[in-house]
């Protein structure tokens, strides 16, 4: 097995994480979608969807934040860091910030949902640890920039 490559593996944990969380940021705005798989396609100015900042009182009730940062927090992390760790932009950074905040999930959260967050922590930490592989931005900037 240590004969096979790296970056196709990584490609898939790269798409399959990025997906988890862009899905996720979804729900939380409207005027903006892009889902490959549906077919929707809505390009304009997002907001956030309605009933959202409610979620982040009731449901998710994170402490020493109020509900409305969080709710701009979560769909911004949802959306940006996704999209970075797909291209394999900063996937390092992006993976860590994936990391924090399914740590928030678990531990403030759903703490019962350990199965579905430790594999997400594990797809997360192996990108964290092995880095994007050669089918990313990070590898043709690292090569397009060593001296």
């Amino acid at each position: 097995m240590n004969h096979l490559p790296y970056s196709p593996l990584a490609f898939l944990a790269r798409f399959s994480i990025a997906a988890v969380f862009w899905q996720s940021g979804q729900t939380k705005v409207q005027g903006f979608a892009i889902n490959f798989i549906s077919g929707t396609y809505q390009f304009g100015w997002p907001r956030l969807a309605d009933g959202v900042i409610d979620l982040f009182e009731s449901e998710y009730n994170l402490p020493l934040l109020p509900p409305e940062l969080g709710a701009i927090l979560a769909a911004f992390g949802e959306h940006v860091f996704p999209l970075f760790i797909l291209l394999g932009l900063a996937t390092r950074l992006s993976a860590l910030a994936l990391l924090g905040m399914t740590a928030v999930i678990q531990l403030l959260v759903y703490p019962g949902a350990y199965p579905t967050h430790g594999v997400w922590a594990s797809v997360l930490l192996l990108l964290m640890m092995q880095g994007p592989g050669k089918w990313s931005l990070d590898h043709w900037l690292a090569r397009k920039y060593a001296s």
